[in-house]
């Protein structure tokens, strides 16, 4: 008889054990065009509306479903969520804060966005984890590049938090970042309009949607749906990002299918 009164073949498996056992990650379909992909949300998504504060249940509700067909899929998604619905940095510092200061706070907002979708998609019956970029051990992993691809390969998503964990730079530099560390096959960034534009289609209901565009050019007219640092990143390093709508219904699983949707930037 073992320890404490218990045979040793009959005492439950560990949780680790457990969940280790019952992981088994969906087959990848075979039409998939990307397999290993990094999806830059901003916090805006999150919220529901342009500019727009908080979290949204139904918005991150239905964000999350679909984001669950596309783990039934077998994708392997990194995910790099903003946190402008909570607090944003550069706003912080226009007002008077010090800038590093205002980024930590900027940092620790995407954590709160990162938790609050880890849940959605748990919930929806996809596995998650959260690792941050800085370390909050009671909340979430910090980040490990090997053992990020270690869950990918295990069937997990994972939700990259905390930006770079340096101030001055943006989540969509993150994005970047991460999805060259775990060998990414694209980034896409997903957002409130259809693609990238001539100019502010918002205020310019006439403005035109490009298809596609260089790096050079994207950088050279600062297009502002992602800054410049984050795109010269993936322009050294060979990886396009694919610009789209979030919030048109199946558009995720579109693009991880290799459908022309949204603006491709390469070259």
């Amino acid at each position: 008889m073992g320890r404490l009164g218990y045979e040793p073949s009959i005492m439950r498996p560990s949780t680790k054990n457990l969940e280790e056992a019952t992981t088994s990650p969906p087959a990848p379909h075979p039409e998939l065009r990307y397999r290993r992909i990094v999806l830059k949300l901003s916090g805006e998504a999150l919220s529901g509306a342009q500019g727009g504060f908080g979290i949204e249940p139904d918005t991150l509700r239905s964000t999350a479903a679909e984001l669950a067909e596309v783990y039934q899929l077998g994708v392997q998604v990194g995910i790099v969520v903003g946190g402008g619905n909570i607090f944003r940095g550069l706003k912080g510092a226009s007002a008077g804060m010090d800038r590093a200061q205002s980024d930590y706070m900027g940092m620790l907002a995407t954590v709160i966005n990162a938790l609050a979708l880890q849940d959605a998609l748990e919930k929806a019956g996809v596995p998650t984890r959260v690792q941050t970029a800085i370390e909050i051990r009671q909340l979430a992993e910090p980040y490990i590049r090997r053992r990020a691809i270690r869950h990918f390969e295990k069937g997990r998503f994972v939700i990259f938090a905390g930006g770079t964990g340096n101030p001055y730079f943006s989540t969509d530099t993150a994005a970047a970042l991460r999805a060259m560390e775990i060998h990414a096959e694209a980034l896409f960034k997903a957002t409130k309009v259809e693609g990238v534009y001539d100019r502010d289609p918002v205020r310019y209901p006439d403005a035109s949607m490009y298809s596609s565009m260089t790096f050079d050019r994207f950088i050279s007219e600062r297009i502002g749906v992602m800054d410049s640092t984050a795109a010269t990143l993936c322009r050294d390093n060979g990886l396009h990002i694919r610009v789209f709508k979030l919030t048109t219904r199946g558009n995720i699983k579109r693009v991880v299918f290799g459908e022309n949707i949204g603006t491709i930037i390469e070259g």
